[in-house]
């Protein structure tokens, strides 16, 4: 039950789940330091189900917060501004990769002075094959969630909500599942994790990219959860408008992955 306010402010009770947070983060961070040493991999398990388990409490605190009317207007306005700039960060995250492709791409150096760098023979992958099939599955998951959001927004039409929130899930597994068929085919092919420049910013630029495919996706099955149980309405959906804004995102990196990795830059 929405409980009544005397002003536009969300004063927060204390919590326990930063402090929670940042002992998980570090016990992860530090579990993968041994991992990689050899030394045990159960200490990152541990602190990565510890992060995972806080991160649902926290979120279904913020949910409840919500359905009881603390999200006012201008808490709304304030989640928005801070997952504007989570994209601008993610943005920047992607930035990186590009640069270092486009980089070894125009200007491929060694490391060892008085030697000259030999490109490996690569398999080349063609762009409108797999590539552009993913590329048409993750732009008609992107329709779905554009068709879902004016169902809400504009008709508060809860069937067409549910419905395009379930086929952009759908066609996000479906997106998950083809680029795993297509690493294991790349693999097969001789393609290596490491061992060259072009690998390293392929393997990193897309995997990283699958990778939030697989969060967006995670991010729309809660909101089709919360859709069915009549979270959304067309005044208050702040956590689908994320939601929204991180699919967008997914799919607009993924456009200048597949032209400019896939098409411009793939081995002749």
């Amino acid at each position: 039950m929405a409980h009544a306010k005397n002003h536009d402010y969300h004063i927060l009770n204390p919590s326990i789940w930063p402090l929670l947070g940042a002992v998980g983060g570090f016990v992860m961070l530090f579990g993968a330091v041994l991992w990689l040493h050899g030394v045990t991999p159960f200490v990152f398990w541990g602190g990565l189900a510890l992060v995972l388990y806080v991160m649902f409490a926290w979120w279904s605190e913020v949910v409840n917060e919500s359905q009881i009317g603390d999200h006012t207007p201008v808490v709304r306005i304030g989640l928005r501004y801070g997952f504007i700039l989570f994209i601008m960060s993610e943005v920047m995250f992607f930035a990186a990769w590009f640069w270092s492709f486009f980089k070894h791409a125009l200007y491929p150096m060694n490391e060892y002075a008085g030697s000259q760098y030999v490109p490996p023979e690569i398999v080349p992958v063609d762009a409108l094959h797999l590539p552009l099939i993913n590329t048409l599955i993750l732009l008609l998951s992107g329709c779905a969630v554009t068709w879902a959001h004016h169902a809400l927004v504009h008709e508060n039409n809860r069937r067409d909500l549910i419905n395009g929130l379930a086929l952009s899930i759908v066609l996000g597994v479906a997106f998950t599942a083809l680029q795993a068929y297509e690493y294991a085919h790349l693999l097969h092919e001789g393609w290596q994790f490491g061992g060259d420049k072009f690998y390293s910013n392929f393997f990193m630029a897309t995997g990283f990219h699958g990778f939030h495919v697989i969060i967006g996706t995670l991010f729309l099955a809660v909101c089709l959860i919360r859709a069915m149980k009549g979270h959304f309405t067309p005044e208050r959906h702040v956590g689908f408008e994320a939601a929204a804004w991180y699919w967008h995102f997914v799919d607009v990196v993924w456009l200048f992955l597949f032209f400019a990795v896939y098409m411009w830059g793939a081995p002749a």
